[in-house]
């Protein structure tokens, strides 16, 4: 009888087992102001009909394989990713002089900021595959800058997630201006995102009436997500360490985020 069990129960995990992922990428390239704009975007194509979207915001070393991996891990969940170029014809920098400067002039212009934040989620939501109802954007270090900006002037988005992200502004979120949640991923050893940050980044978000959620690593430093952060930190003497665990950790929490503020279910 034991052959006939083992196949009883291989038939029946066959069964409820989920259909294979089919991953799919393509190379976006769209215009704003004249300047070619090159994003990547990912989606699974064994799922049928429309899905959230979820604009994703590079960190300062710009749309690199590290952003287009998170985009395709998005497309896993069952979203449709798109990587966002925030500087231009696709430019990264492996310096930080270099990634300093590029994230220094977007900081710098924020109306050329937010027009080519706009067109990506133009792009995203005009996707074939998105339901662009329900979009949402996460950011990792600059780009966790850039989204938490997107949503204190009132984007339209049902949520924004900040992974090591600075958190201080020089435009306050006013009371009703913020359309979806917040959740912020931080690592408190981060020394470029001081306490005294945090607390200025909370009382922002009470006095604004704010939905959020601010979940602090404990040992974790600055893009502490990111593999490559040991290599770079080492390299140019910059407080950058990758923590396995709190990267896994916060990507736990972004995706039942995502799943209650994009899906509308509660994942809790």
């Amino acid at each position: 009888m034991k052959p006939r069990v083992v196949l009883l129960a291989l038939a029946f995990a066959i069964w409820i087992a989920p259909a294979s992922a089919e991953i799919r990428t393509e190379h976006v390239h769209y215009t704003v102001d004249g300047q070619e704009m090159r994003g990547y975007l990912a989606y699974d194509a064994s799922i049928e009909g429309r899905r959230p979207g979820v604009l994703v915001v590079h960190e300062w070393w710009g749309l690199n394989d590290y952003i287009r991996q998170r985009a395709r891990m998005l497309a896993e969940l069952g979203y449709t990713a798109l990587a966002v170029d925030m500087y231009g014809e696709g430019r990264t920098a492996d310096h930080p002089r270099d990634a300093g400067r590029m994230a220094t002039q977007a900081r710098e212009n924020p109306g050329q900021t937010m027009a080519r934040f706009i067109a990506a989620d133009a792009r995203l939501r005009n996707h074939h595959t998105v339901d662009g109802s329900r979009v949402a954007a996460i950011g990792y270090c600059f780009g966790g800058t850039v989204v938490l900006e997107m949503a204190r002037r009132g984007a339209d988005l049902k949520g924004v997630a900040s992974f090591h992200g600075a958190l201080a502004t020089e435009s306050p979120a006013r009371p009703g201006a913020v359309q979806g949640e917040v959740l912020v991923l931080h690592g408190e050893q981060d020394p470029m995102v001081p306490p005294e940050q945090v607390e200025a980044f909370r009382r922002e978000m009470d006095q604004a009436g704010v939905q959020y959620r601010f979940v602090g690593y404990e040992s974790a430093t600055h893009a502490f997500t990111n593999p490559d952060a040991d290599r770079f930190g080492e390299a140019f003497d910059l407080p950058l360490a990758y923590d396995q665990e709190a990267d896994e950790q916060s990507w736990d929490e972004l995706a039942r985020f995502l799943q209650r503020v994009a899906r509308q279910e509660n994942a809790d």
